[in-house]
């Protein structure tokens, strides 16, 4: 199958039953459900709905969306609407990329509790930010960011991370003023490297005390506290990638690249190459060797395995909110900040221009019937030259 509309969802139906009946011992319910809405997804199984154009009146049968969160086709909408409401909340100050990464030690642990090792590395890097962003010998100043769960890299390995997004300074403590970063960097970043691998550390160690983490396995032998502490104590002694990029340009930039770490998944559909009996070929980033785009060629069985090491637990947040952007007092304080900063609000939403008729170009589609999948396959049965928009 060559790349011309090559997705997850081919990948899943021709391979996913011979996945399943060999990997199976390790999945959970979670993966079988993932599995079964990527492949269902904007077919005749879900049901759909027609469209009708209000200019020139053209029906469309349309697929449902899954709108499972891990899957590749959906949710664009919900990041564009996502996109419009933050693009509010932009201040006229510089920002800055910081990128908190767990090392490859820690990572088979986070596999098997991913809930609480997610949610120890969000506490732990939001905490270092505040807390070195507060010292008065840094900026001295309160800051809001938002941070983005990322628990892959280019390859589809297992690489847990988080994205945040930092304006370049904060409320003074009176929160009579604001606090501008420097020109030349937000904060430095051997101090961030050593206070998040403090944190994190101290708060996993706690965790096993609780008895709180699950190690089964090949894991098994960290049961013994001797063993996890040793662990621990080879997990410290590296340097922790920390690393805060440069200023972005402003704030249409930061627009653009809070979209890449939003409403994503582990891969987009439009880095998948071909399918060829039971490989596939996708392509990828090789950040180190010149962010050159190279293509790798897997077993189809070991593609779905990589795939579904992303799957998050059910309900857990991968977006979360700190600082003065917090969701308790968010929109208090961020009216605080513009008036320091002197900024005018606009009062104008901006506008959801919906999908425009693809046969007269300039028409509104318009949802006129939900159709159940019954209905959906008897319609393309009696007219089979009825376009799917799927």
């Amino acid at each position: 199958m060559n790349r011309d509309g090559l997705e997850v969802a081919d990948i899943v139906r021709c391979h996913g039953n011979s996945f399943v009946e060999h990997h199976g011992r390790w999945l959970t319910a979670l993966h079988f459900k993932v599995l079964r809405a990527i492949a269902a997804c904007r077919t005749a199984t879900l049901g759909g709905h027609i469209e009708q154009c209000d200019e020139c009146e053209q029906q469309v049968i349309a697929f449902n969306s899954c709108l499972n969160r891990h899957c590749p086709k959906c949710h664009g909408a919900a990041r564009q609407r996502w996109l419009r409401q933050r693009s509010s909340e932009l201040l006229p100050v510089p920002y800055y990329h910081v990128v908190f990464t767990l090392p490859h030690v820690l990572a088979p642990i986070a596999l098997q509790n991913k809930r609480i090792v997610y949610r120890l590395l969000f506490q732990s890097a939001s905490q270092t930010l505040l807390q070195i962003a507060a010292d008065p010998h840094r900026l001295g100043a309160e800051i809001g960011f938002l941070a983005v769960l990322h628990t892959w890299g280019q390859t589809l390995q297992h690489h847990p991370h988080l994205h945040c997004v930092v304006p370049g300074g904060g409320l003074a403590p009176d929160h009579h003023r604001w606090i501008r970063s420097s020109s030349r960097f937000l904060l430095p970043v051997p101090v961030l490297r050593e206070v998040f691998r403090g944190k994190f550390l101290s708060a996993l160690a706690r965790a096993f005390r609780k008895h709180e983490l699950t190690l089964a396995g090949q894991l098994a032998e960290l049961n013994s506290p001797e063993a996890f502490t040793a662990l621990l104590r080879t997990a410290a002694q590296p340097d922790w990638v920390v690393y805060v990029k440069r200023p972005f340009a402003g704030p249409h930039q930061v627009l653009t690249y809070l979209s890449r770490y939003t409403h994503r998944i582990a891969i987009a559909n439009s880095r998948l190459v071909a399918i060829t009996d039971d490989q596939v070929t996708f392509r990828w980033r090789d950040y180190a060797h010149g962010n050159k785009s190279r293509t790798m060629t897997v077993k189809a069985e070991e593609f779905l395995r990589r795939f579904l090491l992303h799957v998050l637990p059910g309900s857990f947040m991968r977006i979360r909110y700190f600082g003065f952007l917090a969701n308790r007092h968010r929109r208090e304080l961020l009216n605080l900040c513009r008036s320091l900063l002197h900024v005018t609000v606009s009062t104008t939403l901006p506008v959801t221009v919906a999908h425009l008729c693809r046969c007269c170009h300039h028409g509104t589609m318009r949802l006129v019937q939900h159709l159940s999948p019954q209905q959906v396959l008897r319609l393309l049965a009696e007219i089979p030259q009825a376009e799917n928009s799927s």
